[in-house]
């Protein structure tokens, strides 16, 4: 129907003023923001229209960094926890092993000369295989185990098992990479897969790429652990380089405490010193193992080991039971801060190497913000310029809609916190021709019905009704195609599809609500006799 209440068109009316309003900070500078953040802090902040667009990296300029995990260190963690896990079945099978466990290409092997053993430790090893630990992919298990001649029994990783370490290593280095870009202040990272194992990093605004690399590239593997007294066993210790005292120490291969019970890392300074340190604090069972350790060695040296390095080596005076503790090793401010950084994050699961990098500067993204500013700038006013000429005033109606379903989608990019990069624009430039394009089909239609002789509030009505179901047709199509394209695409592909998909949520709102309540103010206060165009 042709009719709208008070209410509907206040609803329509908000709906766009809201849109002009939480569109508005993207046209303001930070210092404006941040002044309207504080004069409505008394309302809820998802309220308040304070976030602006964030423009990519090919519009901002900032840093690109491609990193490639070590599949070589991930199968050898892995190995050695396979032979921690043979071990163990040993030990809780109170089985005799006279010639040690050997490792072999992606596993270990061990030799039982005794039969009834090596059937019983065969068995354990095969409900191992299918047990819980090792899960399987699909009908692929991850690890297999053969009996070969002279008792020989052989535990190795399958390429799935293979492939399954690398996607959670991947998956894990992600997250712990993005809560290290994050802490140093940026705005909406890229971080995402590439391939099997390598990683993508663009930081969009950052201009210093060693920075960033100097963040990315550290394993960040925490450990304390106690340096090796004089007499220790040669297969209980192990040489580290010492950063402090230079030269390397021993220290005991037991690690005490891992970075992975640490809860929260800061930077600070030194009350006597002045130096900058960094203070830390366990968790609980980390607090109870870190105070059982300096209780039992007061007195001894305890070693401080970043990625198999000692860091510091400060002497146990007294128990520490309360589960903070401070890492001083003559850092810089800017080191201390990035150390701090690094423990909070998490360590990598394995070691990542930079195989490209480079800088985009912001004059390359400026150009390319006046390229898409003066594209879109032609492409709004032609699109203007044909609806005004061939449909006069319902043109302008359909201009008016159009502005609005451009305000609302940079809307809803500000309230998302979504990214604009400049397929981002090209998606936008696209949605304005199909915005309209909905306005054609309706606009079509009622010229159809009224030429067929329907009268002029009929001919209106039918019009939208019955182009209705071909528009969300054809946006339900369009939407499907964005969907996919978001879901499997990635960097600039995807940045496409988020405005695609915006614009055409807001083209149905638009070029059909909008649109027809227009219509429908205009039809009740001029009460025409026949059609405007």
């Amino acid at each position: 129907m042709m009719r709208y209440s008070r209410l509907q068109t206040m609803a329509v009316i908000l709906l766009a003023l809201s849109g002009f309003i939480y569109a508005m900070p993207s046209m303001m500078t930070p210092e404006q923001r941040d002044g309207i953040r504080k004069s409505l802090s008394f309302l809820p902040s998802w309220i308040i229209p304070h976030q602006a667009i964030v423009l990519g990296l090919d519009l901002q300029g900032g840093s690109h960094v491609l990193l490639e995990v070590d599949t070589a260190s991930i199968i050898r963690t892995q190995i050695n926890g396979m032979r921690d896990d043979v071990r163990r079945i040993l030990r809780e099978e109170k089985i005799a092993l006279s010639g040690g466990i050997a490792l072999v290409n992606r596993g270990v092997s061990l030799r039982l000369s005794d039969a009834n053993d090596r059937q019983r430790m065969l068995g354990k090893l095969r409900d191992f295989v299918l047990g819980p630990i090792a899960t399987r992919t699909g009908s692929a298990p991850l690890m297999i185990v053969e009996e070969q001649a002279d008792g020989l029994l052989v535990l190795t990783m399958t390429e799935a098992g293979v492939n399954e370490k690398m996607r959670k290593a991947i998956d894990q280095a992600i997250e712990v990479l993005r809560r290290r870009v994050d802490a140093l202040g940026t705005t909406e990272p890229n971080i995402q897969r590439e391939g099997i194992d390598r990683i993508l990093v663009e930081v969009p605004g950052l201009q210093d790429p060693r920075k960033l690399k100097d963040i990315l590239g550290t394993t960040a593997q925490l450990e304390f652990r106690l340096l090796a007294e004089t007499g220790a066993a040669p297969g209980d210790v192990e040489t580290m380089p010492y950063q402090e005292g230079g030269g390397s120490v021993a220290v005991e291969k037991r690690v005490i405490v891992q970075g992975e019970d640490l809860i929260d890392a800061q930077p600070a300074f030194d009350s006597r010193t002045r130096e900058p340190i960094v203070n830390f604090r366990f968790n609980v069972r980390g607090a109870q193992r870190f105070g059982q350790a300096t209780t039992e060695n007061v007195g001894r040296a305890l070693a401080i080991v970043l990625d198999k390095k000692v860091i510091s080596a400060p002497r146990i005076q007294t128990p520490i039971t309360g589960g903070q503790g401070q890492i001083s090793g003559r850092f810089t401010v800017e080191a201390a801060n990035n150390l701090s950084i690094l423990l909070r994050a998490g360590a990598l699961p394995a070691p990542l190497t930079i195989v490209e990098e480079r800088t985009v500067g912001p004059g390359l993204g400026q150009d390319s913000i006046q390229a898409g500013k003066l594209a879109s700038y032609w492409a709004t006013a032609l699109v203007i310029g044909f609806m005004l000429v061939t449909y006069g005033l319902f043109g302008i109606f359909a201009n008016i809609a159009l502005i609005i379903h451009v305000v609302l989608i940079f809307a809803m990019m500000s309230l998302l916190g979504s990214t604009l990069t400049l397929p981002g624009i090209a998606g936008i430039v696209l949605t304005i021709g199909t915005a309209v394009d909905s306005n054609v089909l309706i606009y079509e239609r009622i010229r159809e019905e009224n030429h067929n002789g329907r009268s002029m509030i009929s001919s209106l009505e039918a019009g939208f009704d019955r182009a209705f179901a071909t528009i969300i047709d054809a946006n339900v199509t369009m939407l499907i195609a964005a969907v996919l394209l978001f879901i499997f695409g990635s960097g600039p592909v995807r940045g496409f599809a988020v405005t695609m998909i915006l614009g055409i949520i807001t083209t149905v709102v638009t070029a059909v609500t909008m649109t027809r309540m227009m219509i429908a103010v205009w039809y009740r206060q001029a009460r025409p006799t026949h059609m405007p165009f």
